[in-house]
C-alpha cells in the first residue's frame, strides 16, 4: 500500500502535468500561427508576383492620408474666378492688339505692292512716250497725221494722271539731284546758277516714289 502522503504528492504532480499541457499546446499554437500566416503570405506573393499590400492600404491611417493629399493638390490647382477672368481679358486684349498690328502691316504692304506694280507697268510704257513726243517734235505737212498724234498723247497723259503718275516739273527749275539727270552743263549768263535749260526726257513719278529722273541740260 502506498502511503497516504505519497498518494497526495503523487495526484498533485499528475494535475500540474494535466494544466502543463494544455498550456504548452497554446504556447505551440501562438509560434505556428504567425509562421503560418507569413508562409502563406509568400506563396500569395510568389503566385502574383507583387507583394500583398492590402492590409497596408486598409488601414484608416493610410485612407485619410490618400484623401488629405488628394485635397491638398485639388486646392493647389484651383484659381480663383477673379484671377481667372483677369488672365481670359489679358489673352483677349493680346490677341486684339496682335491682330490690329497685322491687319495695319497687311494693309501697308498692300498698298506698297500695289504702288510697285503701278510703277513698273508705266515705265514699261515711257519708252512709248518718248516716240510720241518725238512724233509731235517732228516737222510734217500731213496735219491729220500731227493731230492723230496729239489725240493719242493726249489719250496716254490722261492714262498716267488716273493711274495717279505726274511729270516732274524741269524747265526752268532749279536742279535737284533727286528729281534730274543732269547730262550736260552750259555757262550762259542770262540763266540762274543751277537752272535748268533744256529738257531731253521728261521725268514722271507716282506719289512720292520716282518712275523716271528727268534728264536736264544745267547751266552754271
Amino acid at each position: 500500500m502506498i502511503p497516504i502522503n505519497n498518494k497526495e504528492k503523487i495526484e498533485k504532480e499528475q494535475n500540474q502535468e494535466q494544466e502543463t499541457v494544455p498550456q504548452a499546446e497554446e504556447t505551440a499554437k501562438e509560434k505556428v500561427a504567425p509562421e503560418a500566416k507569413e508562409e502563406k503570405k509568400q506563396k500569395k506573393e510568389k503566385k502574383h508576383g507583387q507583394p500583398d499590400t492590402e492590409s497596408e492600404n486598409d488601414t484608416p491611417e493610410g485612407e485619410a492620408a490618400s484623401e488629405g493629399e488628394s485635397k491638398q493638390a485639388g486646392g493647389e490647382s484651383e484659381i480663383p474666378a477673379e484671377d481667372a477672368m483677369a488672365i481670359l481679358n489679358d489673352k483677349y486684349l493680346r490677341v486684339c492688339a496682335e491682330y490690329d498690328n497685322f491687319r495695319k502691316r497687311t494693309a501697308k504692304e498692300k498698298d506698297a505692292l500695289y504702288g510697285d506694280i503701278r510703277s513698273n507697268v508705266v515705265s514699261s510704257f515711257l519708252p512709248v512716250y518718248d516716240n510720241l513726243t518725238r512724233a509731235l517734235e517732228a516737222k510734217t505737212e500731213d496735219e491729220a497725221y500731227r493731230k492723230g498724234v496729239e489725240m493719242i498723247m493726249t489719250q496716254f497723259n490722261q492714262t498716267l494722271e488716273k493711274l495717279g503718275v505726274t511729270e516732274i516739273p524741269a524747265l526752268g527749275e532749279k536742279f535737284n539731284p533727286e528729281f534730274h539727270n543732269a547730262v550736260m552743263h552750259v555757262d550762259d549768263e542770262t540763266k540762274g546758277e543751277n537752272e535748268i535749260v533744256e529738257v531731253f526726257q521728261k521725268g514722271f513719278k507716282l506719289g512720292d516714289k520716282i518712275i523716271r529722273a528727268s534728264m536736264v541740260k544745267v547751266a552754271n
